[in-house]
């Protein structure tokens, strides 16, 4: 029998890769909702393609354009953040959760009030706003699917054991494209030199932290959240070949690690299935061909990222919400050449210990954090350049 499926966020890279998955797969899930930001064609065209009853754009002012295109399709259409809540909240068997940023956050919290299943792809739900979600999936009984591939891998490998017996889990990393660069040379790196990943194909953005490592340190705040083992039991080695996407350790000796491509649709596709399987056009692993393995601790000293996220989680509260907040102004004022590339992890550092708003115990509280921290990072940046 069909699944029934609601893809927030369609357009962007995990929601296409969602959709190829589901286009090979037609039998397997019916689209309720679809939602974009403002790609009003492109997200009619996939509405009629795959027959969902509900579309939404997230900014109202291409609703018009949007319901242009669906025009006698019966497709209905809607618009704006309330629109993008009740899409979330249809309840549909599965909901992948893969909306940018803090506008995520309340849809995503709608679909884990349904306490159905919430393939999570949204960062900020459980680095802003760790534990407000946490409580609400176990409020709900929702089943959390974690759709980054590090996240997901671990939840591979936990399946059927039991965490109390786990003594480690560890996040690889790839290292990003500096990961040989010494700190002089870091001064004066450049966001055409920072966005060329070696080996995964993603937004400047991610790809910016991905050379700060700071998309490894907030991976380690949401690993935190989704497998409750304690600060303790959590590591992070720098694994340049990106085959190994993580591993977890047991108390009696053995390690599973889960391995596979550098390609989004394996863990999407693990979430989508879950707690079945089913087949992707992923080629399989040619180990022969790779060769070697290598593993390595982070150089904190170069790359002080996964630190100042460890002490994040340790600060606990606003401390998170206000690190996200801060790191996302600071990679655009880098990206727009304002500052340096080393000051991005600094801007955060700094932030954080000029005090903390109290600890947000709602979604409202999480967004009036974000927003705050945004606002002091923007003014912060002109003294920094």
């Amino acid at each position: 029998m069909s699944r029934t499926l609601t893809l927030l966020g369609a357009t962007g890279s995990v929601g296409t890769s969602t959709l190829d998955l589901v286009r090979r797969n037609r039998e397997a899930f019916r689209v309720i909702a679809l939602t974009a930001n403002c790609q009003a064609a492109e997200l009619a065209a996939l509405a009629r393609e795959f027959g969902a009853e509900l579309a939404v754009v997230a900014d109202e002012s291409c609703l018009p354009a949007l319901r242009d295109a669906l025009a006698g399709s019966g497709i209905a259409a809607a618009g704006g953040a309330a629109a993008l809540v009740e899409a979330a909240a249809r309840g549909a068997d599965i909901t992948v959760a893969a909306i940018v940023g803090c506008a995520g956050l309340a849809p995503t919290m709608a679909a884990i009030e349904c306490g159905k299943s919430v393939a999570l792809a949204n960062k900020e739900a459980l680095v802003s706003a760790g534990d407000v979600m946490t409580a609400a999936v176990a409020r709900s009984g929702a089943t959390l699917l974690p759709v980054d591939s590090e996240h997901n891998a671990i939840f591979q490998c936990l399946a059927g054991n039991d965490p109390a017996h786990v003594s480690m889990i560890t996040l690889t990393a790839s290292g990003g494209p500096f990961r040989e660069w010494e700190i002089e040379r870091l001064h004066r790196a450049t966001p055409a030199e920072a966005v060329k990943h070696p080996n995964w194909s993603m937004g400047a953005k991610i790809s910016v932290d991905s050379a700060t490592m700071m998309n490894k340190g907030l991976e380690f705040i949401e690993a935190y959240h989704l497998f409750p083992v304690g600060i303790d039991k959590l590591r992070i080695l720098v694994h340049p070949q990106s085959i190994v996407h993580s591993m977890v350790e047991y108390r009696d000796g053995s390690t599973l690690a889960q391995l596979g491509p550098s390609d989004m649709r394996v863990p999407i596709a693990s979430a989508l299935a879950w707690p079945a399987r089913m087949d992707t056009p992923c080629a399989p692993l040619d180990l022969a061909a790779i060769g070697e393995l290598t593993f390595r601790r982070p150089d904190e000293a170069r790359f002080p990222a996964t630190r100042v996220a460890r002490e994040a989680v340790l600060a606990g509260g606003a401390a998170p919400a206000v690190l996200n907040a801060v790191n996302e102004i600071a990679v655009a004022a880098f990206l727009d050449g304002q500052i340096s590339f080393t000051r991005i992890v600094q801007c955060a550092e700094t932030m954080l210990a000029r005090g903390l708003p109290p600890p947000p115990s709602s979604l409202d509280d999480v967004i009036a954090v974000d927003e705050e921290s945004r606002i002091r990072a923007l003014e912060m940046m002109e003294p920094l350049r």
